[in-house]
C-alpha cells in the first residue's frame, strides 16, 4: 500500500510540476494508526475534478490546482470560518456540510476555505497557497452566464474578506461589489417573489428557499454599502420594497432576522449620511455647502439617537462597532469645514469622541464573546478576523486621531495623553489584520505609525520653537472627493509628498 502511494505521488507531482501545496496532508485520515486511508487513495485517482469520484468513495478530498485539501481539513477550516469570521456577517448557514456548499458553488466552497486559512497557524502557507487558484477561480466563474445564485454569497464573502494585494489600485474589491450587484439582479434577488420573471426556466422556491434569497439581497446591500464607505465611492445600494419591514408579500408574517435587520438599519442609515453630506448634486465633488452643513449634522445626529434607541436590545457589541462607525462617517465632515465656521471647534469635539468610541468599540471585540447566533458552533471575537470594512473605518478613526492629536487638542489646551495610548492599541490591532507580508493592512498601518512618529517628532519640535515647516500637517483636506474616506487618501497623499518622496526609507514593493 505505501508503495502504491509513493508512486501515485509521483504521479501527480510530475504532471502537475510539482505541487505548491505537498501531499503529506493526507496522513490526516488514517484508518488506522500508520496506515492511509483506502478513500484517501481513490481520491488521488481523479483529482482534477476537484473532488474524488471513485465507487463507494466519501468524497475525503478537495482539490483547486495544486492545493489539495483532506476532509478532516476541511472541516477544521470551516468550522474556523463559522467561528471566528461568520459573527461579522451572519448570513450561512452552518448547519450545512462542506458537500452541500461545494455541490450548491465551488466558488463559494473555496471562499470559505481561504477565509478560513487567514491566520490558519497549524498551516501557515495554505492561505498564500490558496490565494493564485482561488484568483483565477474567480474570474473563471464570473466568465460564465448565467449565474448561480450562490455565486452572489461567494461574492459577498470576497468583498468582507478580500484576498490580498500589496497597492489600492491593484485592489478589485470594488469591481467585485459592482458584479456583485449586477449578478443580484439579473437572477432577480431583488424581486424574490417574481424569479420566474427573471428565468426562462420553471422555477419552483420552496419556503426556505425564498427567504434565503431575501437574506441575500440584504446582505448584498449591506455589503454594498459598507464597501462604498470604505472606498470613498457612491453605493450601489437598492433600497426598496423588498428591504422594508415585510419583504415577501405573500408572507407578511415574515420578517429577517434581527441580526439582518439591524445592520440592515445601520447601513440605511449611512447611506443617508452619504447621500446628506457627502452627495451634493449641485457641488462638483459632491459636498454640502458649509452653510447647510451643520443644519443637517443636527438633524443627522438625531436620527443616529433614534437608530440607537431602536437597537438598544441588540447587545451584539458587532452591531455596536457598526453604529459607532455611522457616527464617525458622519462626524469625519468636520475636517471639509474652515475654521472660521462658527461651530467648528463644537463639530472637533464631537469628531473626537466619535474616533475614540468607534476605536474603543473595536478594541473591546478582542475581550468579549456575546455574540447570539443560531449554530452549534461557538463563537470567538478577534479583530484579526473582522471585515474589510472594520478595517479600512478603523484607519480612518486612526488618522482622525492622529489629527485631532497634535492640530486640535493641543491647541485648545485639551489632554492629547490619553490619545496616545489608543493610538498604540490601535496601530496594533490593525497590524494583527494583515494576512500576508507586505499586505495592504500592513502597509498602510505602516503609514499610519510614520505619520504618528512624525508627528510626535514635529510636536517636540514645536514645543522646543524650532519646528522646519516640513510637514504640513493642517487640519484642512487636500483630497475631498472621497467622502468620509477623503481623510485616508488625503492622509496617504502627504505621506508620499513628505516621506517616499523626501529621501526617508520608503515602503518597499508598489506604491500604497
Amino acid at each position: 500500500m505505501e508503495r502504491e502511494i509513493i508512486e501515485l505521488r509521483k504521479q501527480v507531482a510530475a504532471q502537475n510540476g510539482g505541487l505548491q501545496h505537498p501531499l503529506p496532508q493526507l496522513d490526516l485520515l488514517p484508518n488506522t494508526p500508520g496506515t492511509y486511508a483506502h478513500e484517501a487513495v481513490a481520491g488521488l485517482l481523479d483529482l482534477r475534478s476537484g473532488v474524488d469520484k471513485s465507487p463507494g468513495s466519501r468524497a475525503v478530498i478537495k482539490r483547486l490546482e495544486d492545493v489539495i485539501l483532506t476532509h478532516d481539513r476541511v472541516r477544521d477550516l470551516f468550522q474556523r470560518f463559522f467561528t471566528y469570521h461568520h459573527p461579522f456577517l451572519p448570513f450561512l448557514n452552518p448547519e450545512k456540510t462542506p458537500d452541500e456548499y461545494y455541490q450548491r458553488s465551488p466558488l463559494l466552497f473555496w471562499t470559505i476555505v481561504s477565509i478560513g486559512a487567514r491566520h490558519y497557524t497549524i498551516d501557515s502557507g495554505l492561505f498564500a497557497a490558496l490565494t493564485g487558484p482561488l484568483t483565477r477561480l474567480i474570474w473563471a466563474t464570473l466568465a460564465e452566464v448565467p449565474q448561480n445564485y450562490h455565486i452572489v454569497k461567494a461574492l459577498i464573502l470576497l468583498c468582507a474578506w478580500p484576498l490580498p494585494t500589496s497597492s489600492t489600485s491593484t485592489d478589485p474589491t470594488f469591481m467585485l461589489c459592482g458584479m456583485m450587484m449586477q449578478i443580484a439582479m439579473q437572477i432577480g434577488l431583488h424581486r424574490p417573489t417574481h424569479a420566474q420573471d427573471f428565468s426562462k426556466f420553471r422555477i419552483e422556491l420552496r419556503e426556505a428557499e425564498l427567504q434565503d434569497r431575501v437574506v441575500v439581497w440584504s446582505v448584498c446591500n449591506i455589503t454594498a454599502q459598507r464597501i462604498a464607505t470604505a472606498y470613498g465611492q457612491p453605493a450601489l445600494t437598492h433600497y426598496d420594497w423588498t428591504l422594508g419591514s415585510k419583504p415577501i408579500e405573500n408572507n407578511p408574517s415574515y420578517e429577517l432576522p434581527p441580526m439582518i435587520r439591524n445592520r440592515l438599519m445601520v447601513e440605511q442609515f449611512v447611506d443617508k449620511v452619504s447621500r446628506t453630506l457627502y452627495m451634493n448634486p449641485e457641488d462638483p465633488v459632491g459636498l454640502a455647502t458649509e452653510q447647510e452643513r451643520a443644519t443637517y449634522v443636527t438633524f443627522l445626529s438625531k436620527e443616529m439617537e433614534d437608530l440607537e434607541d431602536k437597537l438598544s436590545s441588540d447587545t451584539s457589541p458587532i452591531t455596536k462597532v457598526y453604529l459607532k462607525a455611522a457616527a464617525l462617517h458622519m462626524r469625519l465632515s468636520a475636517f471639509f469645514s474652515p475654521p472660521t465656521t462658527p461651530s467648528y471647534r463644537f463639530d472637533m469635539l464631537k469628531l473626537y469622541h466619535a474616533t475614540t468610541e468607534f476605536l474603543e468599540a473595536c478594541l473591546f471585540l478582542q475581550n468579549s464573546s456575546a455574540v447570539n447566533l443560531p449554530s452549534n458552533y461557538a463563537h470567538a471575537l478577534s479583530l484579526e478576523h473582522a471585515t474589510n470594512y472594520i478595517f479600512h473605518m478603523m484607519l480612518a478613526a486612526g488618522f482622525s486621531l492622529l489629527k485631532l492629536m497634535f492640530n486640535f487638542l493641543s491647541q485648545h489646551d485639551l489632554d492629547s495623553r490619553a490619545p496616545q495610548s489608543l493610538m498604540e492599541r490601535t496601530l496594533w490591532a490593525l497590524r494583527s489584520t494583515s494576512v500576508v507580508e507586505n499586505d495592504l493592512a500592513e502597509r498602510l498601518s505602516e503609514v499610519l505609525a510614520q505619520v504618528w512618529k512624525s508627528s510626535k517628532e514635529r510636536a517636540q519640535l514645536t514645543t522646543a520653537g524650532a519646528a522646519d515647516g516640513e510637514v504640513d500637517d493642517s487640519l484642512q483636506l487636500k483630497v475631498t472627493c472621497r467622502m468620509s474616506m477623503s481623510l485616508v487618501f488625503d492622509s496617504v497623499w502627504r505621506w508620499r509628498k513628505n516621506f517616499q518622496f523626501k529621501g526617508a526609507k520608503p515602503l518597499e514593493g508598489k506604491s500604497t
